[in-house]
């Protein structure tokens, strides 16, 4: 599989058995899409422990340990791998049973006794794994670090028996069937008819040798060019650098490395040592890819952006920008591209090779909106309808179409806003646009993606709340694959609201696309905001690789902490202005709105101050941190923009926006949310579950709406939904005036705000046909987040 963001994964499985080599982001999603049992992986193997090959292994891990009693699962890979589970413990329970095996030097291993690197042996019941260390060129032992340290995994097939000759047993006098079975098990006999021992070589078939898959990653050159070096493989090679007997025939060669290492030279002479093998190259660099990885999503995404392209776009295309396909193709020898769902057949025997059954059909826009056309006819005009809201945006106060529902037929009124908030007065369209990469609560489904939200400051840069796992995919749906690194490369911060898995995961692959892509560009550290817990985890993480980032614990950003600030500063100018922000953010905060830790070291201060400036740059004037009733250290936040001055030099306040992060409902939230533009508030329950809303401390539709309302905010994004509505919530039709539901992929820009509640009874026609759960999917672990 391919997801757009991380290295391929390769699940190789049998009857009883089954592993998986990497475990990118989006790995628990893409099983989910094609229904693969997750349940049944036995061990992951991992080629590198780094943010390409483990960033799904987190949710892969909270959800084993939320099924039943939780499900063991054995981990191998580098020796830097007890770095990634050490850091993991910050947030993964107890129970989830991970069994580390380290591939190093300094285990027990078997030493190749060609060659330095190490090889370790392991047997399993229907395959043996072997794993050889690759590293770079020209580099010691002793000077070699974990991270530079790849695998290379070689598994071999148990030997199948020779064919039975009946005839050969017939004509040795055999008659007792039963000796048959014992001549098939090993065992020699004496024959029936003739005063003679019959041996099983005298009946049976030479063995068949078990298939032979090598799974490669050489991530650089350096690698590369030891790889063609390597003693370790000389007995599968099939040309004549093999002089052993014991040379084995290798059957399919499995590429990770990128296309820049894998087209050049002396790596295609490499593959040629593999004569007979068949080659699937499945760097994600070099495939090019012509189908979307999750049809379900984009199948509906299509049809959001047919009746409303401007709140749903089309999405962008995530091929590389750098190598095609028919670029490469003339460069790799016996290769194929890996394609999702591939398949190469080990047993049984006469059915060796490649096997596209189960690859995805093309998914055409164009098919998805044909189909949508026949099954809601009403939809064009519905479509013409949209449009006219943006042409007209106060012409419409009651919605133009009526649907059936179980109550019959209903008008949605639609409340006339004559007024807007003075903040929005002459505002531009490239002042703020938020896209919602994720929407849904726990862990990924079919439908939505885990929480995150990006915040398009357009030429003042981009912000992050929340950063759930595989955000960076859903970035480069929205905005291609240059689109999403400009995007990551411009961010001026990153804020998460708590350290439940299903709201940072994403965090780290972010962090190290950041870093790379600024490598040799003079630039600073990208502060992340978030409770202390998560800082824990970066820091252990930062030992298997640079971040790039500094830590600022939520509770540096509260209404205090930046009194607290300003006060120690209070020869700066600012003083005055910055007590007013925060006086009209939150008028008569409560003690706990308050809460906070003391600006009382060096490194602190100097870190709010350069976020001040980062902010400033962005156009904010403040980023504040509020608790909110959910777990330990969990908070909302509110974003509020600098003050405007029109052509005709009036003073036009700065826009708030508040998200609440996962919370019940709570004054805090309310007392944050007062005058504020937008409110993103969760949602994860439907209103007749109040009792596990108040159990999993979440709140429940209606309660969501019922905060905005009382805090007179102007418009309320409903978001984080239970995965139990894939699709659309259930919702309180009386009470969605000023109410908009978010969806994966959906952008808003702040100039279309007075639209939003106009929208929604056109979403639900398109989803009339629908059904609230999809009984054909798998059930649905809510982790007790």
């Amino acid at each position: 599989m391919d997801t757009h963001d991380t290295m391929p994964s390769v699940l190789l499985f049998f009857d009883k058995q089954r592993f998986i080599f990497n475990a990118g982001e989006g790995l628990q999603r893409f099983c989910t899409e094609h229904k693969i049992k997750l349940s049944k992986i036995d061990h992951i193997c991992l080629s590198r422990v780094c943010s390409e090959t483990v960033g799904g292994l987190p949710g892969l891990l909270l959800t084993l340990a939320g099924m039943g009693d939780g499900l063991s699962v054995n981990i191998w890979g580098p020796s830097n791998l007890n770095l990634l589970v050490d850091a993991m413990k910050c947030f993964i329970p107890h129970h989830a049973m991970v069994h580390t095996n380290l591939i190093s030097h300094t285990g027990p291993l078997q030493v190749d006794s060609f060659h330095n690197c190490a090889s370790v042996a392991s047997n399993f019941k229907d395959v043996k794994i072997s794993a050889i260390l690759l590293q770079p060129n020209g580099v010691e032992d002793s000077d070699v670090k974990p991270s530079d340290v790849s695998v290379i995994y070689v598994c071999e097939l148990n030997e199948s028996k020779g064919k039975f000759h009946k005839e050969k047993a017939d004509a040795l006098g055999i008659k007792v069937k039963t000796k048959f079975r014992e001549l098939t098990e090993g065992k020699s006999v004496k024959s029936d008819l003739l005063d003679i021992t019959v041996h099983p070589s005298d009946v049976m078939g030479a063995p068949v040798p078990g298939p032979v898959v090598i799974i490669v990653d050489c991530p650089t050159d350096s690698h590369a060019q030891k790889l063609t070096s390597t003693q370790s493989l000389n007995d599968y090679y099939s040309d004549s650098s093999c002089q052993s007997q014991s040379c084995k025939i290798v059957n399919c060669v499995i590429h990770l490395g990128p296309a820049s290492v894998v087209s050049s030279s002396h790596y295609k002479k490499w593959m040629n040592k593999f004569s007979s093998a068949q080659h699937v190259m499945a760097g994600y660099a070099m495939n090019k890819v012509q189908n979307p990885i999750l049809k379900s999503s984009a199948r509906i995404t299509t049809r959001l952006s047919y009746l409303c392209p401007q709140l749903f776009p089309l999405m962008s295309s995530t091929s590389d920008h750098d190598f095609t396909q028919e670029d490469l193709t003339s460069k790799l020898c016996n290769g194929v591209f890996a394609e999702n769902l591939l398949k190469f057949i080990l047993r049984p025997h006469a059915r060796l090779g490649l096997d596209r059954s189960d690859v995805p059909s093309p998914l055409a826009a164009s098919a998805v909106i044909d189909e949508l056309l026949l099954e809601i006819p009403d939809i064009i005009d519905a479509t013409q309808h949209v449009s006219q809201l943006w042409q007209k945006p106060t012409a419409t106060n009651k919605c133009a179409i009526s649907f059936q529902d179980s109550k019959g037929l209903i008008d949605e009124p639609i409340l006339d806003e004559n007024s807007h908030p003075c903040c929005l007065e002459n505002i531009r369209r490239d002042d703020l646009e938020i896209t919602f990469l994720g929407t849904g609560s726990s862990q990924p489904s079919k439908y939505r993606n885990v929480t995150a939200i990006y915040f398009n400051l357009f030429s003042n840069g981009s912000l992050l709340l929340d950063c759930g796992e595989g955000t960076l995919a859903q970035l480069k749906r929205r905005y291609g694959s240059e689109g999403a690194e400009n995007a990551v490369r411009h961010l001026a911060c990153v804020w998460i609201s708590h350290i439940h898995a299903d709201h940072h995961v994403g965090l780290v692959r972010i962090l190290t696309l950041r870093r790379d892509l600024l490598k040799g560009v003079p630039h600073d550290p990208l502060i992340v905001i978030g409770p202390s817990h998560l800082n824990l985890f970066l820091d252990a993480y930062q030992r298997l690789e640079d971040l790039d980032m500094q830590f600022l614990d939520n509770k540096s950003t509260t209404v205090t902490s930046w009194e607290t600030f300003n006060f120690d500063n209070e020869s700066n100018k600012t003083i005055t202005s910055t007590s007013c922000l925060e006086e009209s953010c939150l008028q008569g905060s409560s003690k706990r709105m308050k809460l906070s830790i003391p600006i009382d070291n060096v490194a602190t201060s100097a870190l709010l101050t350069r976020l001040k400036k980062v902010l400033n740059k962005a156009g904010l004037e403040r980023i504040i941190s509020f608790p909110v009733v959910h777990c330990p250290e969990a908070f909302g936040v509110i974003l509020k923009a600098a003050d405007r001055i029109n052509s005709v030099g009036k003073v036009i306040p700065g826009w708030k926006v508040v998200y609440s992060g996962d919370t019940r409902p709570c004054s805090e939230t309310i007392e944050a949310s007062e005058g504020a533009a937008i409110l993103i508030h969760e949602a994860t329950f439907e209103d007749g579950m109040a009792g596990e809303a108040i159990a999993k401390n979440h709140s429940t539709t209606k309660e969501a709406i019922d905060v905005g309302n009382s805090a007179d905010a102007y418009r309320i994004i409903l978001t984080h939904f239970s995965q139990r509505y894939p699709k659309i919530p259930v919702l309180d039709e009386l009470s969605m005036h000023k109410t908009c539901i978010a969806f994966d992929l959906m952008t808003i820009n702040i100039a279309d705000l007075h639209v939003l509640p106009e929208v929604i009874p056109y979403l639900k026609l398109l989803f009339r046909t629908e059904m609230l759960i999809d009984d054909s999917d798998d059930h649905i672990v809510e982790a007790d987040l």
